[in-house]
Order: C-alpha cells, then structure tokens, then sequence
C-alpha cells in the first residue's frame, strides 16, 4: 500500500476497543471510521485491499494540545511542515499550535488569519489552534471564536517573549466576561512571581540554581488565582503543563466546589528528574522546571487517580545558539524541550511500570486532549462516525533515539542516546497512510480544524 493512499480497512490482532484489546477489522468509508468489526467477519464483504498490521496495536492516533509550531516569524525555530512530519513519525494525528512563539502571535482576528494562511500547504497531520489572551486584546476574543480558535492561552509570568505580554488581574477580568457563555476554555501558564531569595554568588551552569529560581511556590500562588477566577466566572479553564504536585489540592478543592478545571502535564516531567540533570545541559531547561523524584511519583499517582486529565509534549523548540550550550547558563538558556515526536514512546516507557494499560494510553494522549479542544466529537477515539486517525505501533520494541531519526527541524533535545520502548509503525489521518517506516505521503494530507461554534454560542 503506497504512502498517502487511501486505506479502506485496517486489521491487526491488537485493537483497541473501548477499554479492551481484541482482533479486529476496522473498515474506514469517507474517511470516517465507518465500524468495527470482530475478525474473521469481513473478508468477503470487503471489495478493497485490507492493511494488515497483524499484531502491531491499532489505537486511535495521539491529539497533542500543546505544540508551539512558531509559524510565521520564528521558522528557523520550527515550522508547519517539519513539526506536522515530526507528529506523523510519532503516531499524532492532530496538533493544536499554540498563539507564540510565532510573529505575529495569534491574538488578533487578523493574525490569526495571517497563520492560517501559512500554515496552508504544510501540514502532514490535521491542525488546530489556540488563541492569546494579551492586555488590551479583549475584543478580538469573540472574533477570534467565530474564526474557529480552539481557545485561548495567557500566561500569568513574562512569557519569554515581549510580543506576548502576561496579564494582570484586571486583564484576566476583562477576557473571563468576554468569555462567559461561548463554551470556549483559557488556558493558564500558571506561575506567578513570588518575593524570594536566591542564594548569593549560585553557579548558573547547576541544575539546582534554575530550579531554586523558579520554586513550586510560583505555581501554588498562580494556581490559586486560577481556581478563584473558574469558580467566579464559571468559564472552562486548564493548567498547562503543571510541573509541581502541591497545588493538586487546590485544583481537587475548586473542583469539588463546581470549578469546571482540567489541568495537564508532560512527558517530560514524569520521564525526567532534577537529580539527573548533568551541569550545564541546557537542553533539559523548560519553564516551570523539571522538579524531583519524589515530586514526579506524585504525578504519576495523581495521573492514576484521575487528579490529572491529560498528557503532552508542550513541544517548544529554539535553534541551538539560543540553549547556550556553550556557557551552560541555565538562567540565561531558551525555556524549553522537543518531544513532539517522542510522546507516546516517552510516556509507554515510563506508565508501564507503573501499571497502566493502553486504555490509559488512549484515554490520556488521545481522547481527554481532543475533549479540551472541542474536538471529540471526531477526533481521540475509536469510535464509528469519527475521524479514522490511527496509529499503528509495537509497544514491545526498542529503540534507541538518534539525531538522524529526528524530524524536528532542531534536533537538540534531552533524550538524544535514550533509549524507549514502544515504536510507531505507520500514522493514518482520516483513512490516508501519511507515515509508515521513516517515510511520509510525498504531500501534506492534514487539514485546518476550525471548531465550530458550541451550541451555547448562537448569541456571538
């Protein structure tokens, strides 16, 4: 079967099926995932070639909600095109980009405009969009709605760039009214400044400088803000990549009390921890910091309890220069960690040992996130009548991650010579092969998402 052609059924003896695992045929008309039918039924009424994966499971492809593509403006960063190829090669079969790092960021109605002209043409895997909340951009919310954004993400801490400023309370009043009664969700860079004393003459090149600079506290005092505006404005609202573990009881607070919260976080802070961290390698800086042992265990038992709906790569790239790897100053070094192509293996590789099934898997990379963003009515399961996203993998086999199997335009990431276990085989988005062995369709099959208006936004 040739890449980008069209697949009309799909068989393996490893589907997954709601919560179980079974042999199946999954047969695809339109591109929807037309049914599911138990193997051994289906060969004589299918007129088409089936793809056969045999004992690869077949899952419903990865939706990863925090991808920061930094198209137009930043393309030395990343762009469209490699960041949707590196998706493909990870089994992710929709992306949703975040509104900076690019120039313009996507807080206007016409910047975000400006993106989806560019990112037109590039995209190997089905994008959608997030929208800025900024000082002052409170009108171009509902348009921005209209347009088709997901939602919206602010940042409460500078931003790390000047051309999206992080709002105060009163900008956050202002957006919350805008935002009340569309359906729409903000999401929250939750980490405010705190008053604190940095030890004196602390060598930037150590791990634990960086971390003594951005303490759980920041988080605590940021999270709280965050529950007390969802509980006053009732406006869906999500912690972005929640790094510490003691703000959970805040978060279990505000929901019992009717706070409509979810909060996510990310591959790398239960893959990672502050211990192991060498002197001067920047690549494992991202802001807020990869934290201890004993911090990532209690996210991984929040994970479990369901006190954290979802995971993802919050893949957030720069060129190497700006990693000062020479100097190895992590106080002066670029925020962030790529791992957009890595997630389902990252995570695999760790939630086995700690007693997760591939329901798990599915329900925390695939169908929460699509949730976030409005997008499960076709996207995150295996469901008839739903996009037939598929991804195909081996989460038996090994392999060792090298700079030449990278498809990220900046191969510079902290799990170069890791070795993971679980391997995607092939990637189809709505019934397309886009990626199979190392190879992609010879065209971007992915398309714009542009969710459409909630039924409680007539009034708009």
């Amino acid at each position: 079967m040739e890449l980008g052609s069209v697949v009309c059924a799909v068989r393996s003896n490893r589907v997954l099926v709601g919560d179980n695992v079974c042999p199946a045929v999954i047969v695809i008309k339109d591109g929807k995932i037309h049914e599911i039918l138990p193997d051994g039924d289906v060969t004589e009424e299918l007129s088409c070639e089936i793809l056969d994966v045999g004992n690869n499971v077949v899952m419903p492809g990865i939706v990863d909600c925090h991808v920061h593509v930094n198209e137009p403006g930043r393309t030395s960063w990343e762009g469209f095109w490699t960041a949707t190829r590196a998706a493909a090669a990870g089994g992710v079969t929709t992306i949703v980009d975040m509104p900076l790092n690019s120039i313009p960021p996507t807080t206007t109605l016409s910047n975000f405009q400006e993106k989806l002209k560019e990112a037109t043409g590039k995209c190997f895997v089905d994008t959608a969009f997030w929208g800025g909340v900024i000082p002052g951009n409170q009108l171009e919310l509902r348009p921005m709605i209209q347009a088709g954004v997901a939602g919206f993400k602010c940042f409460l801490i500078h931003s790390g760039v000047d051309e999206f400023p992080h709002v105060t309370d009163c900008d956050l009043h202002t957006a919350m009214r805008q935002l009340k009664g569309t359906g729409s969700v903000l999401l929250f860079h939750a980490e405010k400044e705190v008053q604190q004393t940095t030890e004196e003459n602390s060598n930037p090149a150590h791990y634990s400088t960086f971390l003594q600079s951005r303490p759980d506290v920041m988080e605590i005092e940021a999270i709280r803000t965050v529950t007390e505006l969802c509980l006053e404005f009732q406006v869906r609202c999500h912690i972005v990549h929640l790094s510490s573990a003691k703000p959970l009881n805040l978060i279990q607070e505000a929901r019992r009390a009717g706070a409509p919260l979810t909060v996510e976080t990310t591959h790398h802070y239960l893959s990672l921890s502050a211990e192991n961290i060498p002197a001067g390698a920047t690549q494992f800086k991202c802001c807020p910091p990869i934290r201890g042992s004993t911090n990532r265990e209690e996210l991984w038992s929040a994970l479990k309890a369901g006190q954290i709906d979802m995971v993802v790569s919050d893949h957030s790239p720069c060129t190497p220069d700006l990693k000062k790897l020479d100097t190895g100053d992590f106080l002066d070094a670029w925020g962030g960690i790529s791992s957009l192509q890595f997630g389902l293996p990252l995570f695999w590789s760790e939630a086995r040992k700690r007693g997760f099934q591939l329901c798990d898997v599915a329900k925390l990379l695939s169908q929460n996130t699509a949730q976030l963003c409005s997008l499960d009515k076709q996207k995150g399961s295996l469901t008839p009548g739903h996009d037939a996203d598929l991804v195909i993998w081996d989460p038996e086999r090994e392999h060792e991650i090298k700079e030449e199997s990278i498809h990220h335009k900046n191969k510079l990431t902290p799990y170069l010579g890791v070795t993971l276990q679980g391997v995607v085989c092939a990637t189809i988005v709505r019934g397309q092969l886009v990626y199979r062995e190392g190879s992609f369709s010879p065209e971007p099959l992915g398309k714009h998402l542009l969710i459409p208006l909630r039924t409680n936004q007539a009034h708009l």
